[in-house]
């Protein structure tokens, strides 16, 4: 059914049961009946336009004519299961309105929770409008003024969200998805309360996050503290909720449920520099230094997974580097021999928000994955925001490739092929980690598969962003919180009747933040630091002595006025005028710098979200159709005359919106980084969700690789949120998103391996 035919139909049922429950005589059930049902009809014919206007430009986002997928194509999508679901609620009461059996306070009580989702759909349409009269023709990502960003932003958190946590759980999602989403709020509302009254949620059982009552069966009151919680709960709040998955408990049942494999090791790799050979000549060799900054040197921890007792796995070196977690055991099962070292190593990255999760959560489906392409998968443990911050992260990763790629024989591969993949924030760190691999000549991965991936993680708006109002997983509000947590931003302020409850825990949760803050005093200059490799020519014998703590700000870019970056302030850079130099212009040298020397002036067309020249002039047209008066410089929706969106009930969202410069930086958020950078990546592989907050993140960043002519490919799975891998084993529609992260990841085991290539 078509959208204009949807609405007609609602239209028609809504007029037939206004009249029926007008006719009803005075009482407050009929009468409140009958204005659902006329607010219903309100809703949906102002609603119509917006999403007909939506739809018909929307092509204009899509990757390819075979990848019909972007956040606007998402906004229709979700209104249109809106309208469904209170098209065959209308059709329900019509049919029943005179059975005895007609629970009236139910239906009651659904259609206008349904009527409340409507509008707040109707709302982002208008929002999304704004956002197509502002951008660029064809930009998904809100392109004005920071200030404007920023008041955007703090006008759209504004919105009412209990809505969406009650009754109206997951309703854009497969039916399949629903109770588990379902379990969840009840079990993030109880763990709010226990983490209230326990300060940091200390004392929690399994057991008593899922078995408060009254939230199971009042969804209003379930939506209403689920609004609150995302609001005003800090990132400790979440950093502790999404590690629920690591209680012993639930570990054990889902390592129960999931694949039986032979090797399940978690290592310590010691904070050692060692050598890498240089791609262009493996005569010259790059220290590979441990990681530094904020805390110094540290031994980084990784897991080794393999279904197979590979050679080498059960050697004695091997075994040295492995960490305790408890009664474990090298075999489960018995073997008649060691299998052959695999030709192909897979070096996972785990999602969580850059602060929450280990291995250990994703271990499930990373033991489905060694079974299935019979590789040894590395999963990397590194160090989470916002104790540390970045680049922590970053080089952790990154001293775990190079030791991967080093040390294959190790961990059962010969290393002929070897893959990077990751979810969410892991995908991110795949991108960066490949551009850190380029950057200091040494071999990148022949490959990069990555699911849900966020590539921007500057303070912005999108079509899919604006999802974040109904996502129970991905909320605007954590999203800002994580994402200053990452940048080393300072968390919410509280005030003082709050600081009284916090707690001695809090209090150091509290200074601990304080800190953060001081220390990332002057961190626009921390890339002058962090890749200051100019006075570290390629060599073969002698190896540096790492300095005993890694600065968060370099003395030396201090001491300059202009920055690292010269006269040109990391503070004014922009979505389209921040870039690094092609990398091609240092690729002939065996000296590897990305220091001031390297960074040069940045110019638009270096960073360039427009579509191409085929979508541009189409593009421009449907944009100049909005009126002029739409074009204005607020950042506000235009609503029409007449309607009000509904407005938090919470008061004022505590969102921190992060201004530093350091989420300008590519390696920070890959969607900013140069051609010249991107052209160093190897085929990248995207799985994205129809529904996710992040969507657009991998469409933008497709549409980029594609540009430069670069082999990607983007698979978007329809009805699934954020996270799906995580859920695999839950329904068919998450095990077949899951096989398609499988089939990418096979694409790049599968493919020869190229002349320049050199197995270490």
């Amino acid at each position: 059914m078509d959208l204009r035919t949807m609405t007609q139909s609602l239209v028609t049922l809504a007029e037939d049961n206004m009249a029926f429950f007008s006719s009803q005589g005075p009482g407050e059930t009929a009468r409140r009946l009958s204005g659902v049902f006329a607010g219903v009809r309100e809703q949906a014919l102002g609603l119509e336009p917006a999403l007909c206007r939506l739809l018909s430009v929307a092509h204009l986002f899509d990757l390819d004519a075979e990848t019909p997928a972007n956040g606007y194509r998402s906004l229709v999508h979700t209104a249109r299961c809106c309208l469904a679901h209170l098209l065959h609620k209308s059709r329900y009461v019509a049919s029943n309105r005179r059975s005895i059996f007609f629970r009236t306070s139910h239906n009651l009580a659904e259609l206008e929770a349904y009527l409340a989702a409507l509008t707040q759909l109707r709302a982002l349409a208008y929002y999304a409008q704004r956002l197509l009269a502002t951008n660029q023709p064809g930009g998904l990502f809100f392109e004005g003024d920071e200030g404007l960003i920023a008041e955007f932003l703090r006008e759209y958190i504004t919105l009412h969200k209990g809505c969406f946590y009650g009754r109206c759980l997951g309703f854009q999602f497969t039916p399949a998805i629903r109770p588990f989403l379902q379990t969840i709020s009840i079990g993030l509302v109880s763990f709010g309360e226990h983490y209230k009254r326990n300060e940091t949620g200390l004392g929690v059982t399994a057991s008593s996050l899922f078995t408060s009552g009254r939230f199971a069966i009042d969804p209003e009151l379930r939506g209403a503290e689920f609004e609150r919680i995302i609001q005003n709960l800090d990132v400790h709040f979440w950093k502790a909720f999404w590690n629920i998955t690591e209680i012993e408990v639930l570990s054990s049942l889902a390592n129960m449920t999931s694949a039986t494999v032979r090797v399940s090791r978690l290592l310590s790799l010691p904070p050692e520099a060692f050598e890498m050979p240089l791609t262009a000549d493996p005569k010259l060799t790059v220290t590979i230094s441990p990681p530094l900054a904020h805390s110094g040197p540290g031994p980084v921890l990784v897991r080794l997974i393999s279904y197979d007792l590979r050679e080498g796995q059960d050697s004695e070196l091997l075994s040295s580097l492995v960490k305790s977690e408890g009664p474990w055991s090298l075999e489960l099962r018995p073997r008649p021999q060691q299998a052959p070292r695999s030709q192909s190593l897979v070096v996972h990255i785990h999602g969580g928000g850059f602060v929450a999760q280990t291995s250990k959560s994703h271990e499930p489906y990373l033991k489905s994955w060694a079974q299935e392409l019979g590789v040894p998968i590395l999963s990397v443990d590194y160090s989470l925001a916002p104790e540390a911050p970045f680049p922590r992260a970053l080089e952790e990763c990154f001293y775990a490739y190079c030791w991967a790629v080093k040390h294959c024989a190790l961990l059962g591969s010969t290393g002929e092929r070897i893959c990077l993949a990751g979810d969410s924030a892991g995908g991110n760190l795949c991108f960066t980690v490949s551009l850190r691999a380029a950057a200091y000549g040494v071999r990148v991965p022949d490959g990069i598969m990555a699911a849900y991936p966020a590539t921007m993680l500057q303070s912005t708006a999108s079509p899919s962003r604006l999802l974040s109002l109904m996502d129970p997983l991905l909320p605007l509000s954590v999203l800002t919180k994580c994402v200053s947590a990452y940048a080393g931003g300072e968390t919410e302020e509280h005030s003082d009747s709050d600081q009284k409850a916090l707690g001695v825990m809090g209090l150091v949760r509290r200074d601990t933040a304080l800190l953060f803050r001081d220390l990332r005093v002057g961190a626009s200059s921390w890339l002058h630091s962090f890749l200051d490799l100019s006075g570290h020519k390629s060599h073969t014998n002698s190896v540096p002595t790492a300095e005993p703590m890694r600065r968060s700000v370099s003395e030396a870019a201090l001491a300059q006025p202009g920055g690292p970056l010269g006269t040109d302030s990391l503070k004014s850079l922009t979505l389209h005028n921040l870039s690094l130099k092609d990398s091609s212009e240092t690729s002939n040298s065996p000296e590897l710098s990305m220091s001031a020397e390297t960074l040069g002036p940045s110019t638009p067309s270096d960073v360039n979200f427009l579509v191409g020249p085929d979508h541009a002039p189409e593009a421009a047209k449907a944009q100049d159709e909005l009126s002029t008066k739409d074009r204005g410089c607020s950042a506000r929706a235009a609503f029409p005359e007449g309607f009000h969106p509904r407005r938090s009930s919470q008061g004022p969202a505590r969102m921190l919106l992060c201004d530093s410069p350091i989420v300008k930086n590519p390696f920070m958020s890959p969607l900013l980084a140069s051609d010249g950078m991107l052209q160093s990546l190897p085929p990248v592989h995207i799985v994205a969700c129809a529904l996710d907050p992040m969507l657009d993140d991998s469409v933008m960043f497709a549409r980029r690789l594609r540009g430069l002519g670069k082999p990607v490919t983007l698979r978007v799975v329809e009805d699934l949120p954020h996270g799906f891998l995580s859920l695999a084993a839950l329904c068919r529609e998450t095990r077949q998103a899951a096989a398609q992260c499988v089939e990418c990841i096979r694409l790049i085991l599968a493919q020869p391996a190229p002349p320049t290539a050199q197995p270490v």
